[in-house]
């Protein structure tokens, strides 16, 4: 741990969060691997029982409510919190409307705190699908066919020319819509998910190829002002929750030189900086590796990767921002990170489905293993995740149970 550690300075983190989502595996990895090294690292949280606000690792928490916040209000809780704080303080968003508002209004938060240097607009044009797939295009980047309709005679033209099933998510998921990405089996259900959508937040929907003989992969990095990669990973994301569409369940760390080339390419052709986690998918048909996702800011699984001096994207970036050298490494191979409680559910679908074998679900554990929550020296996190998670079934027992007795009974 030592090489990670060698002359970090004592500027503070603050991870800011601006959603409902306290349990979130994301954070508490920001909060280990920095607190490890003797980093002091805050929160912004939910409630003071989130798991990651008991990990041992944690200096201080700001329990506030960022939820649909108007950006004038968390400006001002900003500046309150880097008051506290009082030194220079490095951010870290863990959610892409975060990473928007940091980007622009990177003018006034740089009066206190630390952030990668790139143009305002480049977040925002990542983060939304729909303009993603347009800079794809533009760049000559292989990406999935993909539309972003306007109005439901656009849908019924791409029915007219479509495979199914199909992919269907919000394009801009940080506004509110109860749409989530799911998969569209016919055209009637696409059709439903249109409507679903365009009631709540219009032109907010990306309907996606769906690869079916392919497989998922991952690239996290952290690049520098002058857009260079100071450490760059790629892995196979293999199993995910929901199944076959979320996040990564349980990801193993594989170098992949073509992928890591063709990351590195991209980030350099839109002067990006700061941390990243890009979604791709591996097409068979044509041997091209394909652009899902650019989440302008740090992936929830971040702690599968690490390079042989043992820096991951968070510490590369607490490294860089407060000046101390990032030496480029190899990335460690055949790591494995598992979300304990998501991989179960995942798993079960998959041995229901005949999709996974017991031996083969035992097999794929195999490595150096890191847990989204469980650490024999940091326990309570994942005390706490198992006692939320039981908290909800019950709240949704609950709910659930008066309406099936108020139901007709028929004899």
């Amino acid at each position: 741990m030592a090489s990670a550690n060698e002359g970090l300075p004592p500027f503070p983190v603050l991870i800011l969060k601006t959603g409902h989502y306290a349990l979130h595996h994301g954070g508490l990895g920001i909060i280990r691997s920095l607190g490890m090294l003797d980093v002091p690292v805050f929160t912004v949280i939910e409630d003071r029982f989130a798991p990651a606000a008991l990990s041992k690792y944690l200096t201080g928490t700001f329990v506030w409510d960022t939820c649909h916040l108007p950006r004038s209000r968390l400006l001002e809780g900003l500046e309150r919190i880097a008051r506290q704080l009082k030194l220079p303080t490095v951010l870290i968003p863990t959610d892409d409307a975060g990473a928007i508002l940091i980007a622009e209004e990177a003018l006034t938060l740089r009066q206190w705190f630390l952030l990668p240097k790139l143009r305002s607009d480049i977040p925002r044009s990542l983060a939304d699908k729909s303009r993603l797939h347009v800079l794809c295009k533009q760049l000559g980047i292989p990406c999935p066919h993909a539309i972003s309709p306007g109005t439901i005679s656009e849908v019924y033209e791409f029915i007219d020319t479509a495979a199914f099933p199909v992919v269907v998510k919000p394009s801009r998921p940080w506004l509110s819509s109860k749409v989530k990405m799911s998969i569209a089996s016919s055209p009637r259900a696409l059709l439903d998910l249109y409507r679903q959508s365009e009631a709540q937040v219009p032109s907010n929907l990306l309907i996606q190829e769906y690869i079916r003989d392919g497989e998922d992969w991952l690239f996290n990095g952290y690049c520098n002002a002058t857009s260079e990669c100071l450490v760059g990973f790629t892995g196979r994301k293999l199993r995910s929750f929901p199944p076959h569409l979320g996040y990564a369940t349980l990801g193993r760390s594989v170098t992949n030189p073509a992928l890591l080339r063709q990351a590195e390419a991209l980030v350099k052709a839109i002067s990006y900086a700061g941390i990243m986690d890009v979604d791709y998918r591996f097409d068979k048909r044509d041997g091209q590796y394909k652009l899902l996702d650019f989440n302008p800011r740090i992936g929830a699984q971040f702690r599968l990767f690490e390079d042989s001096e043992r820096i991951d994207v968070a510490r590369a970036l607490y490294r860089d921002l407060t000046g101390v050298s990032v030496r480029k490494s190899p990335q460690t191979d055949g790591r494995v990170f598992v979300v304990e409680p998501h991989d179960c559910v995942t798993s079960m679908h998959h041995v229901l489905r005949r999709g996974l074998s017991v031996r083969n679900w035992w097999q794929s554990f195999k490595g150096t293993r890191e847990f989204a929550w469980f650490r024999w020296n940091d326990p309570i996190p994942f005390i706490m995740i198992w006692i939320r998670l039981a908290m909800a079934c019950v709240a949704k027992a609950v709910r659930v149970l008066p309406f099936r007795r108020s139901q007709p009974q028929h004899s």
